[in-house]
C-alpha cells in the first residue's frame, strides 16, 4: 500500500513532469530568431497587429515584411545564412534565405509542427499527431529509431539532440562525432528539455537543475552556481551560453572565455533570448523590443545593449486553442483579437509587475548605469521562499481536496453576469421563469438543470431584463427589424450604455413544437457563442428569458450581411459600393474562411455550423466579415451516425441532403456556394432569365462557365474583368477553389484550411509580387 509520504512525492514529480512537458513543447517555439554567416540577421513575429507577419534587421535597417503582409506565422528558428518559420495553425513551414527568397518546405493539413529547430543549415520540427522528428535542409540524418516520439529538440550547427518522451533520455544525431559524444554523456540523466549550441548541448534534468555536457574549451559548460529551477530560458552559440532567471528576468551568460561582459544587460529584464555564433539577442520585458550583445555583434548603427529599430516582437505564438495554464497578460492586446498567447506551464510562480521592473537602459548618449540593487537581491530571496511556499500549497490543495478528498474542482471559464437593476441586484419584471444553467466542465456539451430560480451562466455574457430589450428596439417596431435569424427576427437596438446591438428575438406562439424549436436554437447559440471568442465570429453580448421569451444580444454589426450587398435591390445596379472590387470580395472570403478554420479546427470538440450562407457572414464597420448564427450548429464528428438534414436551400450540402450524411465537408460546399455567388453576383437559387424562367442554381451556372474556360462571361458586371495579371490570377484561383468546394462528394472537396490558404494567396496578388498565384500549386488536399 502507498503511503501518503510517498504519493505526495508522486505527485510532485508528476507535477514537474506536466508542467515542463508543456513547458519543453513551447520553448522550441520562438518568436525571435537570429541568422549568422555573412551577415547578421534578426528576425521577429510583429505584435499589435491582426495579421502576425514577420520583419527582420539587417545591415543597419529595418527589412519590410520578406513575405505576404496577409499571413500569419506562430514561431521562428535561425541558422546558417537563412530562417524558417511556420504558419498559423502548423500546417505550412516555409524557408527564407538571406535575400529574403521564400522556399516552402512542408505542407499537410493532418499532421501539423509544434515546433521547429534549426542549426546551421538543418531544419527539424516535431509533427502534433505522431511527435516524430523530421528533418529538412544540410543534413538530412534523422533519429536512428524514426518512430521516437520526443518532447523537445535543438539543432546545433553540427548536429541535433532531442528528449524521448517514454523515458527523458537525450538523443542526438548528425554527422559529426560530438553528436554520440553528447548522447553519452547524458546518458545517466533524466532531462525536461534539451538546447544545442556550437559543440555543446544542455537542458534542464528532472529535478530543475540546468546542467551542460559536450566540448568545454572555452568554459561553455561551466554553469553558475544557481538553486534548482532558477533558469527558464536558454540560448546557446558556438562556444557561450547564455540563461534567463526565473525569480526576475535577468540574463546571465558564461563561456566565450570570459567575452560576455554582464554590464551590458544589467537593468534588463527578458522573455526570451536567442543566439548567433558569438553573440546574443533578447526580447525585453518591459516594451519588447530586441537588444543585442557579445563580441561578435559589431553593428555601428546599434550599440550592444539598445534596442533594434524593430516593432514590438511577440513573447509568444498567438494560438486559437485554449490555454491550460493561464493566458499571457495583455494577450489580447498583443494578438489584436487574434487569438492569445499561453502561459508556459512551468513553477514561473513569480513573475515581477511591469511597474516593478527598471526602465530600459538610457539612449546611446548616456552610458547604462548599475540597477541591481539590494532591494532587488531582497525581492528575489523573498520570491524564492514564495515560489517555495506556493508549491507547498499546491501539493496540499491537492492532497487535502483536488485529487484525494471528496471536492471537485472543475478548469473552467467562470460566467460573468452583469446586474441591470436594483444596486446590482438581479431583477425581474414578472414571475419567476423556468431557469435553465449552462456549465462547461472540459469539452461537455452544455446541460440544461432546472430550479425554482432564475440563474443561467454564461461564460462572458450579460443577462439582460425583457423590459430593457423591449425599450432598447422602441417595443421591437419594425422600423428597427434588421433580418432573421434562426429562430427568430432580428433587430436593432439601442442600450442604456449608449452599446448599440442586434437582438435577436424568438418567434413568439404558444404552439409547443414552436416553443421547442425557438428553445432548441436559442441553447445552441448561447451555448456556442459563450465560449467562441473569434475575430471573425460576431460576439454575443447578452441574452434574456422570461417567462416564454428567448432574446439574444450580439454586438451590432454596421455594415449588414453579405446577402444585401450582393443581392438587395439597392445595390443591384450600383457599381460604386465598397464591396464592388475583387479584393474587397476575396477579403470578405477569407475573413468568412478564417471563421470556419476556427471552428472546424481550433475549437474543443470542434463545431460544424450547418448553414453557411451568404446572409450569416456579417460585416462590421471596419469591413471585417464574421460569419453568425450557430442555432442550427453542432459539436464534434458526426460522420459515423445518420443526421437529419438541415439548412438553407440552394446552400445544402447535396450528400448531407440525400445521404443525412453530416462532415465538416458540408460547411465548404456552403462556403462554396457563398464564394460562386462573390464571383457572380448572382443568388444561391435565381432565374434564368430577368423577366422570368426556370429556376437555376449558381453552382450549376457558375460551375458550367470555369469549365468551359468562360470566366470572364459569368463574372459580376459591377467589379468589372479583371484586368491586370495578377488580379486574373487571384479571381480565377478563388473560382477553381469554388469549383472544388462544391464538388457531389466531401472527400472530394479541399477542407477549410485549404481553402483559407488560397485565399490568402488569392489576396496577396494584389499587394505583394512575392504573393503571386503563380509561386505554387492550388492547394486541395482531399481527406
Amino acid at each position: 500500500m502507498t503511503t501518503p509520504s510517498a504519493a505526495v512525492a508522486t505527485l510532485v514529480f508528476t507535477l514537474v513532469n506536466l508542467f515542463i512537458y508543456v513547458q519543453a513543447l513551447g520553448g522550441s517555439a520562438t518568436t525571435l530568431a537570429v541568422v549568422y554567416g555573412s551577415s547578421a540577421t534578426i528576425c521577429g513575429i510583429i505584435a499589435n497587429q491582426p495579421i502576425q507577419t514577420i520583419q527582420c534587421w539587417k545591415d543597419n535597417q529595418s527589412i519590410p515584411t520578406p513575405i505576404s503582409p496577409n499571413v500569419s506565422f506562430d514561431f521562428i528558428a535561425g541558422g546558417f545564412d537563412g530562417f524558417t518559420a511556420v504558419r498559423s495553425g502548423g500546417f505550412s513551414l516555409l524557408f527564407w534565405n538571406t535575400s529574403f527568397v521564400p522556399k516552402r518546405l512542408y505542407f499537410s493539413n493532418s499532421n501539423v509542427l509544434t515546433s521547429v529547430t534549426m542549426g546551421g543549415d538543418k531544419i527539424c520540427g516535431i509533427m502534433k499527431s505522431t511527435k516524430n522528428v523530421t528533418c529538412w535542409r544540410g543534413d538530412l540524418s534523422e533519429p536512428s529509431n524514426g518512430s521516437s516520439q520526443f518532447l523537445s529538440i535543438s539543432s546545433g550547427s553540427e548536429f541535433s539532440c532531442g528528449v524521448l518522451e517514454s523515458s527523458n533520455r537525450v538523443v542526438c544525431w548528425g554527422n559529426s562525432a560530438i553528436a554520440s559524444t553528447i548522447q553519452s554523456e547524458f546518458r545517466n540523466e533524466r532531462m525536461m528539455n534539451i538546447y544545442a549550441g556550437g559543440r555543446h548541448a544542455c537542458g534542464m534534468n528532472a529535478t530543475g537543475f540546468f546542467i551542460c555536457r559536450g566540448d568545454n574549451k572555452n568554459g561553455q559548460l561551466d554553469v553558475p552556481s544557481h538553486l534548482s529551477y532558477e533558469y527558464f530560458g536558454f540560448a546557446l552559440g558556438i562556444n557561450h551560453t547564455c540563461g534567463i532567471r526565473r525569480v526576475n528576468r535577468t540574463v546571465v551568460c558564461w563561456g566565450g572565455n570570459g567575452t560576455f561582459s554582464s554590464n551590458i544587460t544589467e537593468g534588463y529584464f527578458f522573455e526570451s533570448v536567442s543566439a548567433g555564433l558569438d553573440f546574443t539577442c533578447g526580447l525585453t520585458t518591459s516594451n519588447f523590443s530586441v537588444v543585442c550583445w557579445g563580441p561578435g555583434w559589431t553593428s555601428k548603427m546599434v550599440p550592444q545593449g539598445f534596442a533594434l529599430p524593430l516593432p514590438m516582437i511577440l513573447p509568444g505564438p498567438c494560438v486559437q486553442s485554449n490555454c491550460s495554464c493561464g493566458i499571457y497578460p495583455q494577450s489580447q492586446n498583443l494578438c489584436f483579437g487574434n487569438g492569445n498567447i499561453c502561459r508556459p506551464c512551468d513553477f514561473s510562480i513569480l513573475t515581477p509587475p511591469t511597474s516593478l521592473l527598471p526602465p530600459p537602459p538610457s539612449p546611446p548618449s548616456s552610458s547604462p548605469s548599475k540597477r541591481l540593487s539590494r532591494g532587488l537581491l531582497a525581492f528575489a530571496i523573498v520570491g524564492s521562499v514564495g515560489t517555495l511556499a506556493g508549491i507547498c500549497s499546491i501539493i496540499y490543495f491537492l492532497w487535502a481536496g483536488g485529487c484525494f478528498g471528496k471536492k471537485k474542482v472543475h478548469n473552467s471559464v467562470q460566467p460573468t453576469i452583469t446586474a441591470t437593476s436594483n444596486g446590482g441586484q438581479l431583477s425581474s419584471s414578472g414571475p419567476i421563469s423556468r431557469s435553465s444553467t449552462l456549465r462547461r466542465q472540459g469539452s461537455r456539451l452544455m446541460r440544461r438543470q432546472r430550479s425554482g430560480t432564475s440563474s443561467k451562466h454564461a461564460d462572458r455574457a450579460e443577462e439582460f431584463l425583457f423590459t430593457d430589450l423591449a425599450a432598447a428596439t422602441n417595443n421591437f417596431s419594425l422600423e428597427n427589424k434588421i433580418g432573421a435569424g434562426s429562430f427568430g427576427v432580428v433587430y436593432k437596438g439601442k442600450l442604456p450604455d449608449g452599446r448599440e446591438v442586434a437582438i435577436k428575438r424568438g418567434e413568439t406562439g404558444t404552439r409547443t413544437k414552436k416553443f421547442q424549436e425557438k428553445e432548441s436554437a436559442f441553447d445552441s447559440e448561447l451555448a456556442f457563442l459563450s465560449r467562441l471568442h473569434h475575430k471573425h465570429l460576431v460576439r454575443l453580448v447578452g441574452y434574456c428569458e422570461e417567462r416564454d421569451e428567448r432574446l439574444l444580444v450580439y454586438e451590432y454589426m454596421k455594415n449588414g450581411a453579405l446577402f444585401d450587398h450582393l443581392h438587395d435591390k439597392n445595390n443591384v445596379e450600383k457599381t460604386s459600393s465598397i464591396v464592388n472590387s475583387w479584393k474587397m470580395r476575396i477579403k470578405i472570403a477569407l475573413d468568412a474562411a478564417r471563421g470556419i478554420e476556427y471552428l472546424h479546427n481550433y475549437a474543443v470538440p470542434p463545431i460544424i455550423h450547418r448553414d453557411i450562407k451568404s446572409s450569416n457572414i456579417l460585416i462590421d464597420g471596419n469591413w471585417i466579415a464574421r460569419v453568425s448564427d450557430f442555432g442550427l450548429s453542432l459539436m464534434g464528428d458526426h460522420s459515423s451516425r445518420p443526421m437529419k438534414a438541415a439548412g438553407t436551400v440552394g446552400y445544402i450540402d447535396p450528400e448531407y441532403y440525400g445521404l443525412n450524411v453530416l462532415t465538416a465537408k458540408s460547411d465548404v460546399y456552403g462556403l462554396g456556394v457563398v464564394l460562386l455567388e462573390l464571383l457572380t453576383g448572382k443568388r444561391a437559387i435565381f432565374k434564368s432569365e430577368e423577366n422570368g424562367g426556370a429556376p437555376m442554381s449558381v453552382v450549376d451556372y457558375g460551375v458550367a462557365g470555369i469549365m468551359a474556360g468562360e470566366l470572364n462571361k459569368i463574372l459580376d458586371k459591377r467589379v468589372g474583368t479583371a484586368e491586370a495579371s495578377e488580379e486574373v490570377e487571384a479571381v480565377e484561383l478563388v473560382a477553381y477553389t469554388a469549383m472544388h468546394c462544391v464538388h457531389l462528394e466531401g472527400k472530394d472537396r479541399p477542407t477549410i484550411s485549404d481553402i483559407v490558404s488560397n485565399l490568402e494567396r488569392a489576396l496577396a496578388a494584389f499587394d505583394d509580387s512575392h504573393g503571386s498565384i503563380s509561386s505554387g500549386p492550388i492547394s486541395f488536399v482531399s481527406d
